[in-house]
């Protein structure tokens, strides 16, 4: 029996407002995600290539310290503002957030190809990290609020490839842009064309700044789980261990990768962004499949949380086989171990992020909780970039920073096992925290409770 004509024009009213808010289509907003903190790490790591190129080096008179000391300052302020981005997105949401500090991070990374003076282009990197701080948090944000436990692995390695392709992509652009053109066009041009990411951005995305009620309820949820619980939990520390020794060794690579192989293996500029893209393709196809194959064998009936921390523990050991390409002397068994290692330290990529961020962590805290964290990895990407330059500077060639790589990614895999249990993750306040009347848009399973309680 067809409905009234009435109902049916409504009906079809409340579908295209649906559509038009994006709720129906929570993969292809995830996708866009996915592509924002592509053109995230994009922007973040094509300094990298420009510090690989002898122009660059001479243009501003660059040492091996100075050269480590411009890798590290995106993540001193990328560190300092991720509690405060956390803080924003819990309350405010996540489109217009991110939308203004979008624009931010483009925009400077555009400027760098026109600054002539070294203290321009640390403004400049300082500016990229502060602005970049959003992604994180308004992204974890969005996909606890709209993916359950049965996807939470597939689509965190999905939108976790963003992250890896961001540098495989990136870093052959950007050495093909400084051989064919100059470092100037390089910036220039990869921060202009990362605007256009906005524009499915405002149209899909649904205008999440809340209403005086909302924000009240937002408020209110967000407060059942204060700073101080947060830092009380051994769940979040052990998180923030991983993140430390998983992005140490990650933003080793997007920091110092090229440089190693153009400086210590002979490799040309361009052969090295090659080598960089299939390292981080790697990691990316292989953190896609972890958390697939993670997420089918928790919907089988086994435990979501020993199931996600066995993968990252392999993970973690898989990559330590970087220390074999750091002391062998074939080029080819050094690329060889180079790509392997971090591909698959892939395994931990979309089980550790889901663990530490979705599965453990109450929804009302992801925001701040992620923020929490998300410091460790900012600290990650500043103490590797400036300690490799100076344990390169000391030592004259890269194999004493892969040796402290080698302890870190031992040490993630004693913390996964060790502190990431659930009687330990953050305490909720249950009278302050009410359940949301929100629900997650059509073909995905209604969120899952934290397994936490």
């Amino acid at each position: 029996m067809l409905p009234p004509p009435h109902k049916k024009e409504k009906k079809m009213e409340t579908s295209t407002v649906e559509k038009k808010q994006g709720a129906a289509y929570p993969w292809i907003i995830l996708a866009l995600l996915s592509m924002g903190l592509l053109i995230a790490f994009v922007d973040r790591t094509s300094l990298s290539s420009a510090l690989a190129d002898k122009n660059f080096v001479r243009d501003f008179a660059l040492t091996s310290v100075d050269r480590g000391w411009l890798n590290s300052a995106f993540f001193w302020t990328y560190g300092l503002m991720q509690l405060p981005m956390g803080w924003l997105v819990d309350r405010y949401g996540v489109k217009w957030p991110y939308t203004v500090c979008f624009c931010i991070w483009c925009l400077a990374t555009a400027a760098t190809g026109m600054v002539t003076a070294l203290a321009a282009l640390l403004l400049m990197r300082l500016l990229i990290g502060a602005a970049e701080a959003v992604v994180i948090p308004a992204s974890y944000r969005w996909i606890g609020n709209n993916f359950g436990e049965n996807h939470k692995g597939f689509a965190v390695g999905l939108f976790a490839m963003g992250g890896k392709f961001g540098p495989a992509i990136g870093a052959p652009i950007a050495a093909w842009f400084i051989v064919s053109y100059s470092w100037k066009f390089m910036f220039l041009v990869t921060g202009v064309v990362g605007l256009l990411w906005l524009v499915p951005w405002l149209y899909m995305v649904r205008n999440d700044f809340p209403s005086k009620t909302e924000l009240a309820t937002a408020k209110r949820r967000a407060s059942s789980v204060t700073l101080r619980n947060i830092l009380a939990s051994p769940v979040v520390w052990g998180g923030m261990i991983n993140n430390f020794c998983y992005g140490y060794f990650t933003f080793y690579c997007m920091t110092w990768m090229p440089a190693y192989l153009v400086e210590q293996r002979g490799l040309t500029l361009q052969k090295s962004g090659l080598f960089t893209f299939f390292s981080f393709a790697g990691i990316a196809l292989m953190a896609t499949f972890g958390g697939w194959a993670a997420d089918r064998i928790i919907a089988r009936g086994h435990n979501a949380v020993r199931v996600r921390k066995a993968f990252v523990v392999a993970g973690f050991i898989g990559g330590s086989t970087v220390l074999l390409g750091a002391f062998t002397e074939s080029l080819q068994a050094a690329l060889f171990w180079n790509v392997l290692s971090l591909s698959i330290l892939g395994l931990a990529t979309a089980n550790n992020l889901a663990l530490c961020k979705l599965t453990l962590i109450p929804k009302q805290a992801i925001g701040l909780t992620t923020g929490v964290q998300q410091l460790a990895t900012s600290l990650a990407g500043g103490i590797s970039a400036s300690l490799s330059g100076w344990l390169l500077h000391v030592s004259g060639n890269y194999d004493l920073p892969m040796m402290v790589i080698f302890v870190f990614l031992l040490i993630g895999a004693t913390s996964t096992l060790v502190l990431l249990q659930p009687k330990w993750a953050p305490k909720v306040s249950e009278e302050k925290a009410e359940p949301s009347p929100s629900s997650p848009g059509p073909g995905i399973a209604k969120p899952a409770a934290s397994t936490a309680h």
